[in-house]
């Protein structure tokens, strides 16, 4: 069965999110996020070439850094949504629409 690393991608920018805001805990959130990334980057290798899978790997870490500045202007909701969908949108063009 192949893993949806849109989904992945998606769905670990938001969670980790969500449980560093409810808990507190930072960490916590920062571990669901490099678990989705590990996930997601095994499914990109697999599925595509060094080259895709090193630029996959640089959307994602891009987009997490990119969330916190960008939450200072749109505000953080907004802001994870949008890094979220751009991720997920690139990652299902590169590896998942194969």
């Amino acid at each position: 069965m192949r893993v949806p690393t849109a989904a992945i991608t998606a769905g670990s920018l938001i969670g980790g999110w969500q449980i560093a805001r409810r808990t507190g805990i930072r960490p916590l959130g920062g571990a669901v996020l490099a678990a989705g990334g590990i996930l997601a980057g095994r499914e990109w290798a697999r599925r595509t070439g060094p080259v895709t899978t090193g630029a996959l790997v640089a959307t994602y870490l891009g987009a997490f850094a990119l969330s916190h500045p960008l939450a200072r202007r749109i505000g953080p909701w907004p802001s994870v949504i949008a890094v979220s969908a751009v991720t997920a949108a690139v990652s299902y063009a590169a590896a998942d629409r194969r």
